[in-house]
């Protein structure tokens, strides 16, 4: 999805761009994809001839390689002339791509993380890079579709919302677990029991790996799954968010709207307290009980003047910005 947001946001600066994905045919998305794609019969890192083969052919200006690629991929783009992006989201992928043989091929490399959630670049990792003169990792925070007036009008109206007068609810795909239940119906039973208590009406985005029919409350609008776009543009439009720990969390964050987070998977905990810890979130366990009393407490209207304010002063994480002025630097933007 990541990469597709871009690919939109290029054909859209450059119409006549002749885009291709190299995708794992395996891909739950591979026959979704809305530009051509090469579909291979392993992940595209797994087949290094093959995607270097196609980029002989191709002869791309620019190579993103989205938290994937081997060095030998890396390389083969920069030979060919192209211009090689690298995208990290954790530690581990970033330290890799800062590597001296990746590093030497690598044009921009781009972390999809805050500064403050996946901590600085280490001083001897910087001199690397200075050593070889290469620029360092770029935090460019989440990439997502700017909110559009026209697409937001229609949704509220689709829905029967306000702006500004309704809380969006999402635990992540659907199918996350938290002991034995399903951490969709933890934060749909919130949005019911926050209704009764507020009267605030909420729109609970069930995702697309929820199993079985979705329940209905009164005051709950349920929806399935919503595209990218449909997210972002009704999140932008709302009065606060309910989220899980994931990507939505930054990108509420970076839209400055104020989120109540609870986790559903491993991995959501370390960012939640980084965000925390900066006063960016109100954050709470996934269940029902602590996670009615925090939103009880996310709707007072000191805690979303407290939010907004943090939001108003940290950095701006507009990744799609941030990513497009990167790849306009390197191509030219009269290309």
């Amino acid at each position: 999805m990541r990469s597709v947001i871009l690919a939109d946001a290029i054909r859209q600066q450059w119409p006549d761009a002749d885009i291709q994905f190299v995708l794992s045919r395996q891909a739950p998305y591979a026959s979704s994809c809305p530009y051509p794609a090469t579909l291979l019969d392993q992940s595209p890192t797994k087949e290094v001839k093959a995607v270097n083969q196609l980029m002989q052919t191709f002869k791309p200006e620019l190579v993103v390689f989205d938290a994937s690629g081997r060095k030998s991929q890396l390389q083969q783009a920069h030979k060919l002339g192209a211009k090689v992006i690298f995208i990290s989201q954790h530690k581990r992928k970033r330290s890799r791509g800062m590597k001296l043989g990746r590093a030497m091929v690598t044009d921009s490399h781009w972390v999809v993380q805050p500064e403050f959630v996946i901590g600085p670049v280490s001083a001897l990792d910087k001199f690397k890079l200075k050593l070889i003169g290469k620029q360092e990792p770029i935090f460019t925070g989440p990439v997502f579709t700017n909110p559009d007036i026209e697409l937001q009008s229609e949704l509220l109206k689709q829905y029967g919302l306000t702006a500004g007068e309704f809380v969006i609810f999402n635990a992540g795909s659907g199918g996350h677990k938290v002991g034995d239940s399903l951490a969709a119906d933890i934060f749909a039973e919130t949005a019911k029991s926050g209704y009764q208590d507020s009267g605030l009406k909420s729109l609970m985005v069930f995702g697309p790996n929820y199993p079985g029919p979705m329940p209905e409350f009164e005051g709950v609008i349920s929806v399935a799954a919503l595209s990218n776009a449909e997210f972002i543009n009704l999140l932008a439009a709302s009065k606060a968010a309910v989220l899980s720990g994931g990507d939505t969390l930054l990108q509420a964050i970076a839209l400055k709207v104020p989120t109540l987070t609870a986790p559903v998977s491993k991995d959501q905990p370390a960012r939640i307290a980084a965000c925390e810890q900066e006063g960016l979130i109100l954050a709470s366990e996934t269940k029902e009980t602590p996670m009615l009393m925090a939103y009880q407490q996310l709707l007072t209207e000191a805690c979303l003047q407290q939010l907004k304010k943090k939001m108003d002063t940290s950095p701006g994480m507009n990744g799609l910005q941030i990513g497009m002025a990167e790849i306009m630097r390197l191509l030219g933007d009269d290309k």
